[in-house]
């Protein structure tokens, strides 16, 4: 296994999570990657035997990135890496990279010895974390070409053609000289190595990992809750997931986690999965073969969630850390994308990323944790693999999160709030909702005025927003908006399978020229995505404005000009309303400025 996107570093972060029992692994990494992302020293704490088939790692050590030697290379070479190996549960083992003989010896000497530590601690002779064993192949960059072990082995070594000139052409055949295999030595090889039936040897293509396809789960009953009951959303997905993996025994699970389950509200799936220690506390959530991942760095612990492609998987992060995610977020749904358009459309369940502990409720630890990136720069992927989801109440959280899983090949951002909301709608709404993207709450005969709420607290001010609305008889429709990149223009075909056509959503969303919009995000990036739904000067976007600090949720919404008042406020223009008849002096006084904000409470 070796995987290269845009960021290196996550194949060394995945491959201990990724193999299931009986299934074998080897992952070839680079020691450049080793530097980019940190991490992959946890290896050995996360491996269990019985639940992870044999994994070794294969470092090729060629001391070099573009500009300059490895860090690696700067701080002692091979003889560092060993020593730091060791202090971090490894049994290194060094070989000379140039040597095809070498590697053979190595995996196998490897694989033998990880089984029997493995045969050790089933006895009850050795104890977690065990040596995991990790092979280091020494050689040079551009071994076999010339400038090998200088910069020039990254771009083009020669100074000609060799196609034309005979100097160039001269220097790369002296180079590869050292990489030549007589063709009758070559075939011997081959035909050596290729005795998959006699050995019972699985190819490579054929390996499970090369194309997971796990069985779709079983989907448990969908819960219920009273309407107008205060239920955390958090707490109801926390209630989804624990009943689905009861559901499905033979579905390994993995639960990514930075930092703080129960601050988010996933006290049962932390109860019954557990943080996965070698040393587990007592009277602590906590055990050897626990299946949460916990380390207090994003990329690590989504990695474990991505690398378990023939299992079920959740992460859960406040939402202003989890940004730390994206890159390798985005390059597993480019490779989703290629796998299907080369026709071997990704089998693996559908993953959530829950953002909560998010923007509106964070107040408490001022603007560092204000920060709503990362569903903005999901909402301009392509929704078909990378779909933004903004559940307003425990119904809508539940019914998302049991449509994710019942899909395959796509990584959803779910900003969900951890604190108490009402139940506003319906299981039947519930559904609707997750199938369409949008649903209409509040349908007025020949609205004057439109107004579309995308996510929880901006739902709770539209209400608000309506109910003054009315008091003065002006005829308005609520809309709620759960996934906006459905509502989207398709950018290709794939995308058009995904979005909602452009009949189906003026059947949903009938013709009104005034239209506000309140948004969980910024209002920027929304707007460009609801483009098909903005009718231009007609039409405000409201939503958070780069305003916070120690604030609470109404703070938050008044410092971003995000509350109901500043709905009406927006309304008054789009739809032309005598502002008077919508607001008190006192109110608007407050929206100007110069009055008391707690007015608007």
């Amino acid at each position: 296994m070796s995987a290269r996107g845009g960021y290196l570093g996550f194949a060394g972060l995945q491959y201990v999570h990724m193999p299931l029992p009986g299934q074998h692994l080897v992952a070839f990494l680079s020691d450049g990657a080793f530097e980019e992302q940190r991490g992959s020293d946890w290896a050995s704490r996360w491996w269990r035997a019985d639940d992870s088939g044999p994994v070794v790692p294969v470092m090729i050590a060629n001391g070099r990135r573009i500009d300059q030697r490895t860090t690696m290379s700067q701080a002692g070479g091979t003889d560092w890496f060993e020593d730091h190996l060791v202090l971090n549960g490894f049994a290194p083992l060094t070989i000379d990279g140039r040597d095809p003989a070498a590697f053979v010896w190595a995996i196998l000497t490897a694989e033998a010895e990880l089984a029997d530590q493995a045969e050790q601690a089933r006895a009850g002779h050795a104890r977690y974390p065990l040596r995991l064993p990790y092979v280091i192949a020494e050689t040079v960059k551009g071994f076999g070409f010339p400038g090998a072990g200088t910069n020039a082995a990254h771009n083009l070594p020669l100074v000609g053609n060799p196609a034309s000139d005979e100097a160039a052409r001269r220097l790369f055949h002296e180079g590869a000289a050292a990489l030549h295999v007589a063709e009758s030595e070559l075939r011997a090889a081959i035909a050596t190595l290729n005795n998959h039936a006699e050995s019972e040897r699985v190819r490579e293509r054929d390996h499970p990992l090369a194309h997971p396809h796990p069985d779709l789960p079983t989907l448990p009953e969908p819960l219920a809750w009273p309407l107008g009951e205060r239920i955390s959303p958090m707490a109801a997905i926390d209630e989804a997931f624990a009943a689905l993996v009861a559901a499905n025994p033979g579905l390994r699970v993995r639960v990514g986690n930075p930092d703080e389950m129960r601050s988010n509200r996933l006290n049962l799936t932390l109860d019954r999965l557990k943080h996965r220690v070698t040393d587990p506390e007592p009277g602590v959530a906590e055990a050897l073969d626990g299946a949460v991942i916990t380390a207090l760095n994003e990329e690590a612990v989504v990695s474990a969630a991505l690398a378990n492609k023939q299992g079920l998987n959740l992460v859960a992060s406040y939402e202003a850390f989890a940004v730390k995610m994206l890159g390798a977020m985005r390059q597993e749904i480019i490779f989703a994308r290629h796998c299907r358009e080369a026709g071997r459309p990704p089998g693996w369940l559908s993953l959530p990323v829950l953002a909560s502990s998010h923007t509106w409720e964070n107040g408490k630890n001022e603007q560092s944790h204000q920060d709503p990136t990362l569903c903005e720069a999901w909402l301009g992927e392509m929704d078909d693999v990378a779909p933004t989801l903004f559940p307003v109440d425990a119904p809508s959280a539940a019914a998302a999160l049991q449509a994710l899983y019942a899909s395959r090949g796509r990584i959803a951002v779910m900003v969900v709030p951890k604190s108490p909301m009402a139940v506003r709608l319906t299981e039947e709404q519930a559904t609707r909702l997750a199938e369409d993207g949008l649903l209409c709450l509040h349908e007025a005969a020949s609205p004057r005025l439109q107004l579309f709420a995308v996510g929880a607290y901006q739902l709770a001010e539209m209400e608000h927003a309506l109910a003054r609305l009315e008091r003065a008889d002006v005829a308005t429709s609520l809309y709620v908006i759960q996934e906006p990149g459905k509502l989207r223009e398709a950018r290709d075909e794939d995308e058009a399978s995904a979005v909602l056509s452009q009949c189906r959503l003026s059947t949903l969303v009938p013709e009104v020229a005034a239209r506000v919009f309140l948004a969980h995000c910024r209002p920027e990036p929304l707007a460009g995505v609801l483009r098909p739904l903005d009718t231009g000067a007609r039409s405000r976007f409201l939503g958070y404005r780069n305003r916070g600090g120690t604030l609470d949720t109404f703070g938050m919404l008044f410092a971003n000009r995000a509350t109901w008042a500043h709905v009406l406020e927006a309304a008054s223009e789009v739809a032309r309303l005598d502002l008077d008849a919508l607001l008190s002096a006192d109110e608007q006084a407050a929206l100007a400025g110069e009055g008391d904000p707690e007015v608007l409470r």
